[in-house]
């Protein structure tokens, strides 16, 4: 079974690592929903030997139709960007971000999915590894090419479940990881479509997260009250595909693999023939 060990990281273990010399590369994946371009602030302070990864243009393949704003890449296309990041077969990869373990979730699942094991999330992000004392840099990185092999081309079937529209549709325990009042289809600042998959039950991705940014333990976890219905299967989505992995990573870290619907509201709300849900 999973444990939180397996998907997060302390910026304390992290130091050490690094202090230790043991071989780490660290992806930094500054994302925002308003702010998607973190390059700016990546080049201003990131951890030491971190390379800037852009979640729209390398984690993202924007050239497919009808698969949602954020459509995942081709195992080719993250295996070529990869390797510019410098991963490495056998070498521990860390990835972080600066807003709501969105940016690192997405990296977290996208490499899994492509088949890399050995990937954590830095526990609380930047904030956390500053809170700690951790030695920051500036300016670009750019690595030794590293030699990863991505086993799996199609990541939509890749090693991380995934849902289709058609198996969200109905989901007896589907999850929708938005803002509430998107959710209940008063406001949609992003998709044309107000509303929530029918049936679906709102999980905010913040709401996994201590006030410091931290993964709720898997005790705290289970006080939300997040299962529900006959089935053990738990199917996530988002907006677009991105703060679901947040949930997905949380659950992963309490031992409840989790299926992610990659298109989200964004591919759901595009099909005028699917049903659109309001309210609580």
């Amino acid at each position: 079974m999973t444990t939180h060990a397996d998907v997060f990281i302390s910026a304390t273990e992290l130091a050490r690592r690094l202090d230790a010399g043991e071989p780490t590369t660290i992806l930094d994946v500054r994302w925002q929903l308003g702010a998607p371009d973190g390059r700016a602030a990546y080049a201003d302070a990131h951890l030491p030997g971190a390379v800037y990864v852009s979640l729209d243009d390398e984690l993202s393949d924007h050239g497919v139709a009808g698969r949602g704003r954020h459509p995942l890449p081709s195992g080719a296309q993250l295996q070529e960007a990869a390797r510019r990041w410098g991963v490495r077969r056998g070498t521990p990869v860390v990835v972080y971000d600066d807003w709501n373990r969105a940016g690192s979730a997405r990296a977290w699942w996208v490499l899994r999915a492509a088949g890399v094991a050995d990937v954590h999330i830095l526990d609380g992000g930047l904030a956390a590894w500053r809170a700690a004392g951790g030695a920051l840099e500036a300016g670009a990185v750019t690595p030794v090419p590293g030699d990863i092999v991505v086993e799996h081309d199609d990541l939509y079937a890749g090693a991380m479940p995934t849902l289709s529209a058609d198996e969200a549709a109905g989901h007896p325990n589907l999850l929708d990881a938005r803002a509430p009042e998107r959710f209940r289809g008063e406001v949609e600042p992003v998709d044309p479509v107000a509303g929530h998959i029918p049936g679906a039950h709102n999980l905010p991705s913040t709401a996994v997260l201590t006030a410091d940014g931290t993964v709720l333990s898997p005790d705290e976890l289970a006080a939300l009250g997040w299962s529900f219905g006959g089935s053990d299967q738990v199917g996530v989505y988002c907006g677009s595909g991105v703060t679901a992995a947040v949930l997905v990573a949380a659950l992963a870290a309490a031992g409840v693999d989790a299926a992610l619907f990659p298109g989200s509201w964004s591919q759901w709300g595009a099909e005028t023939d699917r049903p659109v849900a309001t309210g609580d």
